[in-house]
């Protein structure tokens, strides 16, 4: 059986191992796969891994061999899934891999506008506390957490790890989901309106997927909802936010500072304009990146091929 990952380099940048897949055919492993080469490199291949490489009809129709896309992440949007599943081409996804590391991150996000560890050590490498005339100094508003009110805006998983940490740090969680758990709320955590959550909330998680009810859900209009001086934090998906709405709430200082793992268009582009919005941090679409996360991802993808060959799917999506 030939096995071909097609861009395998985010999930193992070489330091994990594909000898999972190596033990049931051969294996090819792309770095990276431009889109005028992907037929070409699934060829005759029975099996390929994807993370990004988009798998069109177009494509499918050029890969007869084709039995099975394993997809190397949550999303699936890469893969036509209706094409596949006309031709009998099994699609699965890694359903959960990252709670911890993502929970953790949007926390790490958040702590870094609370205080801006990293400018400080900046500012101490630059000699600023070797010039400075008192025993410590602050260049930016610190904010203390306990107290304050989390909103998070879809409670699975991760968002419940991360109204766990919330809680732990003596912040009370209002949560807003489609479904509703009764078994999760306690006095420090309930379910609420978005409406309400966007009224008291002083600092906001996305952990939403998203939906066509979701798609923009952080816009001019809720924004003009949120208490003057909260604080947005998104994880999830670029496009929960109007990026232009919150460049201009971060600007007039209704939003007193954000930050996003994740952005409309990846890799961003230069005319986005959070990036020039004030007390905003950007980072890379890494929050799913730990070694550890990663890990449990290969894992999974492994097991689900090999229940594939089994006869007995698992996380199918088509």
């Amino acid at each position: 059986m030939k096995i071909v990952v097609l861009d395998g380099y985010t999930l193992n940048p070489g330091d994990l191992s594909w000898e999972g897949f190596e033990s049931m055919g051969e294996v090819r492993v792309y770095d990276r796969t431009p889109a005028e080469k992907t037929a070409e490199r699934i060829g005759d291949a029975q099996v390929i891994l994807t993370n990004k490489t988009a798998i069109t009809k177009e494509i499918l129709d050029q890969c007869p061999n084709l039995r099975y896309i394993g997809v190397l992440a949550t999303g699936y949007n890469v893969v036509d899934v209706k094409a596949a599943a006309q031709r009998g081409i099994v699609v699965t996804n890694i359903p959960s891999y990252g709670t911890d590391a993502v929970a953790q991150y949007a926390f790490a996000l958040l702590l870094e506008l609370c205080h801006h560890v990293g400018l400080h050590d900046e500012s101490v490498k630059a000699g600023e506390w070797e010039e400075c005339q008192d025993f410590c100094y602050w260049k930016t508003p610190l904010m203390e957490l306990s107290g304050k009110t989390m909103g998070i805006i879809g409670f699975g998983r991760i968002g419940q790890r991360t109204g766990a940490i919330a809680q732990a740090m003596g912040m009370k969680v209002l949560a807003y989901d489609r479904l509703r758990r009764p078994e999760l709320e306690n006095e420090n955590c309930r379910y609420v309106s978005l409406e309400q959550l966007l009224s008291v909330s002083d600092v906001i998680s996305l952990h939403c997927p998203l939906l066509p009810e979701t798609k923009g859900v952080i816009n001019e209009n809720t924004i003009r909802q949120m208490k003057d001086g909260v604080l947005i934090i998104n994880t999830s998906r670029g496009d929960l936010v109007v990026e232009k709405d919150l460049a201009e709430a971060l600007k007039s200082g209704k939003v007193a500072g954000a930050a996003a793992d994740v952005v409309s268009t990846e890799p961003i582009q230069g005319n986005n304009p959070l990036l020039k919005a004030p007390n905003m941090i950007i980072t890379p679409h890494m929050a799913w990146g730990a070694k550890e996360s990663r890990g449990r991802l290969m894992n999974q993808a492994v097991e689900n091929l090999k229940a594939f060959l089994s006869g007995n799917p698992v996380n199918a999506v088509s």
